[in-house]
Formats: structure tokens, sequence, C-alpha cells
């Protein structure tokens, strides 16, 4: 799904960011002119993490593989989801959400 996963030292608050290639279009824009039917050359973005993020944190000490990729997957939506993109599969994302809040229980 993502071209690179890199440390982002610009990072502060948030625990991901997509950063788009220098000649990509925003994903808000392609998610737009795929609306409007024209077709969108596949780009893959590269994932920001924040390794000081409580949440990398959290996911460096996940000792079950199925349990981190749900972490991972969660992760990259919420970076989409916070450059104004759209997902694939909105109902998956709230369901990985949902079983890991109650995982944390």
């Amino acid at each position: 799904k993502v071209e690179d996963v890199r440390v982002s030292h610009r990072l502060t608050s948030s625990p991901s960011c997509i950063v788009l290639n220098e000649h990509d279009m925003a994903l808000y824009m392609q998610h737009l002119l795929k609306q409007a039917g024209h077709a969108m050359p596949s780009t893959k973005p590269v994932l920001e993490v924040n390794p000081s993020h409580p949440l990398l944190a959290r996911m460096e000490a996940e000792t079950d593989d199925e349990r981190f990729a749900e972490w991972a997957s969660v992760l990259l939506d919420q970076a989409i989801l916070a450059e104004g993109g759209q997902l694939e599969d909105p109902a998956g994302f709230v369901h990985r959400l949902n079983k890991l809040m109650l995982a944390m229980g």
C-alpha cells in the first residue's frame, strides 16, 4: 500500500503522516478526479512515523504478529484520513479499530 515507511523528524503530536512524491497529486484531488471518471495512475505514498508517539511504542511492544498488522493498518488509515484521503475499506478500518480498542481493556 505504501512505497516506504520512514521515521519522521518533523511530527510532534501525530503518530504518522502520508507524504506524496513531488509530482503526485494530493490524495483528495485524486479522489475527486476518480469520482469524475478520470483514470488516475497508481501512486504509492510514503508513510512517515513518529517514533516518540505512544502509539508507536505500543506497536513496538506488540508480540502478536496479527495484532501488529492491525495496528499498522490503522496507523496508515489514520494518516490517509488526516491528509483528506478516502479509505478503500472504511468498514474494515472501523472493525480493526474497534477490535484493537476492545483488546486494550
